[in-house]
């Protein structure tokens, strides 16, 4: 018989295994896409439709999935789920025209809805000191896209393409075995043993109502910048590279590893330091850190020219490769802690609703990945510099900060007159707010 404490482990452990197993479905599209191009001969526009709908659709389904979550337990949700998820990607060898890939991708992209079953299931399991490390680690399955990048490729190459989904289809049954067999309903949804005999389901207007508040929206858009932008780097990057510094798309991938690679695992480390420091405070860093990055990292490639005495002098003024993949690592490092700070916030203020509220954030955040990409094209064609992907970025962080700033203000003004109205209460704890 197994104590609660191994049981918490053996969850968290088992959830991010599944989860890193979904997020590289997810990604799949990233390498096998290129051949599919290439066998049907598409257009570019046709090619980003393709690649674009499993983000859309696993951004989409993480509501409703959080909402079935907080009803029915994570752990009979995640199983089924995967287990379901498992059909369409195995039906992508098989397919041979053009709209079999929309249609099949639309459902592929399913498994980035698991983040929100997986989150609420993990957070249930920890009590409230050490939820936002564990809900850390398990947000580190996000490095299950450099799975992608550096499995997926290698089929590609021995087998081909369609073996791809073949082996990513087993991976995931075998997953979804082991993590029933691995896991249990967690104490809220258990029947029987030492859980609660039975637990009220809540209805689906209690389940919304959070939605209403101005709060989650702000969250939201926290999270629309700290994974939506992760998600468009992660996707921007290599053809960035490719142009701005002539590199092969070989090594333009690899160094895109040392972008999303780090972010993802240290993702373990951002809900550590929201448990021991404030997700409040995590958060307000994250954004100095990435405006400064940003600022220099929007700063486009300039030569000035100056009219000396003896003649011209011609300055160049830009970042290297080397300085520049610095500057985008720290940027990965800083998002990283603040897609754990983001969900540790919303555990402070919303713990029974962790499916519902942190489904909606995660939607927010996935259509980030879907909006940010296309946003960065129509910027630089209109603008005609390349890094005006960063600028944009730059942008949403000043927005995120301000409004941040007139959050914890308001929160402090309200905290002040609640001292006032009582001075016997005791202050009222504002570090994850």
């Amino acid at each position: 018989m197994l104590s609660h404490r191994q049981k918490q482990y053996s969850v968290l452990g088992m959830s991010t295994l599944a989860f890193a197993v979904n997020f590289a479905v997810w990604t799949m599209f990233s390498i096998i896409g290129i051949r599919i191009k290439e066998d049907l001969g598409l257009s570019e526009s046709q090619f980003g439709l393709m690649v674009a709908l499993p983000i859309l659709t696993g951004s989409l389904v993480r509501l409703p999935l959080g909402l079935i979550t907080d009803r029915f337990g994570g752990r009979i949700v995640f199983f089924i789920h995967m287990l379901l998820v498992a059909i369409p990607i195995y039906g992508l060898a098989f397919a041979s025209v053009y709209w079999h890939y929309l249609v099949l991708g639309l459902f592929v992209g399913l498994a980035g809805g698991s983040f929100a079953v997986g989150i609420a299931y993990t957070s249930a399991w920890f009590e409230k000191e050490r939820q936002g490390t564990a809900m850390g680690i398990f947000g580190a399955g996000n490095a299950g896209a450099a799975i992608t990048n550096l499995v997926a490729p290698m089929i590609v190459v021995a087998f081909g393409w369609r073996m791809v989904p073949q082996v990513y289809s087993v991976a995931m049954l075998v997953t979804a075995a082991l993590f029933w067999f691995c896991t249990w309903p967690d104490p809220a949804h258990a029947r029987g043993g030492d859980a609660e005999p039975s637990r009220p389901r809540p209805s689906l207007a209690r389940q919304l109502a959070p939605l209403a508040e101005l709060r989650v929206w702000r969250f939201g858009l926290y999270y629309f910048f700290v994974f939506g932008g992760f998600v468009a780097l992660a996707l921007w990057l290599p053809k960035y590279y490719i142009a701005e510094y002539g590199l092969d798309l070989r090594t333009a991938s690899f160094i895109t590893m040392l972008f999303t690679l780090p972010s993802g695992l240290v993702r373990a480390l951002g809900g550590w330091f929201s448990d021991s420091y404030g997700a409040r405070a995590v958060n307000w860093g994250v954004f100095w850190i990435c405006l400064v990055c940003l600022f220099f990292l929007s700063y486009p490639q300039t030569t000035m020219t100056i009219h000396g005495i003896n003649g011209d002098v011609s300055l160049g003024v830009g970042l290297n490769v080397w300085l520049f993949t610095f500057l985008v690592f720290v940027v990965g490092i800083a998002q990283g802690f603040g897609k754990a700070s983001v969900y540790r916030i919303i555990h402070d203020y919303y713990p029974q609703n962790m499916g519902t509220v942190g489904g909606m954030v995660g939607v927010i955040g996935g259509l980030g990945g879907f909006c940010l990409p296309i946003l960065f094209g129509y910027a630089a064609d209109h603008i005609g510099v390349r890094s005006s992907c960063f600028m944009l970025l730059f942008g949403l962080t000043v927005v995120c900060m301000v409004w941040m700033h007139y959050a914890i203000r308001q929160q402090q003004r309200l905290d002040g007159k609640a001292r006032m109205a009582d001075v016997d209460a005791p202050p009222i704890p504002s570090s994850h707010s």
